[in-house]
């Protein structure tokens, strides 16, 4: 093992392998990283479909227990191993990602393949394509294994769905793997799945990976295709909804981002930005910190975990500084109010697209959504979204990198109300656009995982990248759970 770095009932109930399936299953493949699966594909040391199997084979052992996958393609995914290994044999490979598993967010439609998005309008819908971000990564080369669960149209801090019912936290099963990307960070914690796509409207892919304990990265607004999502890039949250990696290594985000990020020329909003190279020195990086942000105060071991990463980071960088912007707390209390604007009328519009009776929705925001803005009220929010954007530009006058918490503690147990404020650390660069990646780097009371997010300036992710995997490295990142 590398030391860095229910399920719906008709697939619950029948396995999912043959016997013939299980023979040379390495069941140490399923902790190993992406980047190093590949590497030991290209050379034969082991072949895809292994991989496959021992990742379908995991699957089965914990998902009973966890509810994380909704939809499962077993067969088609062996198929398709056996393809990609044949076509190794003949010295052609489809790309970056050839023979590698992975697992999809059930808000991003499949060809062929059930896409709820969580709510029950669409509990039987079949796309006749894919999203362009599954699209990209099947080009690549992986194998789509299934679908991870989400909560109705990826709108809540916790996940569950009339359709599938909620899904666990593998570290402890009476806790929540947070939303909306909760069914992908479940999974990937349990080495179920080497990667996954998830979105983040609000913090829907950092604070399921700071309560699974795993890898993930929210790009900058405009990097990565919409298009195929359920979210797409139409209404007030178009800038705001962002489509990024899930991983257990920081290694397998930096291999991802560049297969699924630019124009698709569908997605109006995405800008035809080459990637940054490879952040190759810390040494004169200028990191700011902070953990209070003014909403709530962050728990004892949520306080501990930031200090032990600015101490591992001091000597690797220029400096470390305690700064809290205040235009967090401003872009935070903005994005209630874009969200809101309309009076939630794009919730209802998603609803009746999605053929949900939106009487029958389980989205707390509809039960007394609030009065629509003015013309003049929207127009003057624009005006100040730009403006705090423009403050935002100013703070990387003085700072390269900012790190805080995802969120003020670890994952709260099922049942228990989400936290006030649970988004108040990540809205907020929603708001600015600026990528964010989270790592683990520490602990909580049961030994509950604890993340911290790395964000940094417009278009560069490979900054953010860089600093969350040497908090990684030094820290420890993600732990095998007990399953």
């Amino acid at each position: 093992m590398q030391s860095v770095g229910a399920m719906c009932t008709a697939v619950a109930s029948e396995r999912v392998l043959s016997g013939d399936d299980y023979t040379k299953i390495d069941g140490t493949l399923v902790d190993e990283s992406a980047v190093t699966l590949l590497a030991r594909i290209r050379k034969k040391e082991i072949s895809s479909h292994e991989v496959v199997s021992a990742f379908l084979n995991r699957i089965e052992q914990v998902n009973g227990k966890l509810n994380a996958v909704v939809q499962l393609r077993a067969k088609e995914a062996l198929q398709e191993a056996k393809a990609r290994d044949k076509e190794l044999a003949k010295g052609h490979r489809r790309g970056p990602l050839h023979g590698i598993p992975f697992t999809v967010k059930d808000s991003f439609d499949t060809a062929g393949m059930i896409t709820t998005a969580g709510t029950q309008g669409r509990s039987k819908f079949v796309p006749t394509s894919d999203a362009t971000v599954v699209a990209r990564v099947r080009a690549a080369g992986g194998v789509l294994l299934g679908k991870t669960n989400t909560p109705e149209l990826t709108l809540s801090y916790t996940t569950s769905n009339r359709i599938y019912g909620a899904t666990h936290n593998p570290y402890d099963l009476s806790r929540t793997p947070g939303g909306s990307s909760g069914g992908a960070a479940s999974i990937l914690a349990a080495s179920g799945s080497p990667l996954d796509i998830g979105s983040d409207s609000a913090g829907s892919l950092r604070v399921p990976a700071h309560f699974c304990g795993i890898a993930a990265l929210k790009p900058s607004s405009g990097r990565v295709p919409r298009t195929g999502h359920i979210i797409s890039f139409k209404g007030p949250l178009q800038a705001l909804t962002h489509v990024g990696p899930m991983a257990r290594f920081i290694c397998d985000l930096k291999l991802v981002l560049p297969i699924v990020a630019g124009v698709d020329h569908v997605d109006p909003h995405i800008v035809p930005k080459a990637m940054k190279g490879v952040t190759k020195t810390l040494r004169g990086l200028r990191v700011a910190y902070f953990s209070e942000n003014g909403r709530c105060s962050p728990s004892n071991a949520t306080g501990a975990t930031l200090n032990a990463v600015t101490s591992a980071l001091s000597s690797d960088v220029a400096s470390t500084q305690r700064a809290f912007p205040k235009l967090l707390d401003d872009a935070y209390q903005l994005y209630g109010k874009l969200v809101a604007a309309d009076g939630f009328d794009w919730v209802t519009r998603s609803l009746e697209e999605a053929n949900t009776n939106p009487k029958e929705t389980t989205l707390r925001m509809m039960r007394r959504p609030p009065k629509a803005k003015t013309t003049s009220e929207f127009v003057a929010l624009v005006e100040q979204w730009d403006s705090i954007k423009s403050e935002g530009l100013q703070f990387w006058r003085d700072f390269d990198v900012l790190v805080c918490p995802v969120t003020a503690a670890s994952a709260h147990k099922h049942g228990q109300p989400a936290p006030k404020f649970g988004f108040s650390y990540s809205a907020a660069i929603n708001v600015l656009g600026w990528p964010s990646a989270v790592v683990r780097a520490g602990a909580g009371p049961g030994g509950m995982p604890i993340g911290v997010q790395v964000i940094a300036p417009m278009w560069r992710e490979d900054r953010a990248l860089a600093v969350a995997e040497l908090i990684e490295r030094k820290l420890g990142g993600w732990k095998p759970t007990s399953l």
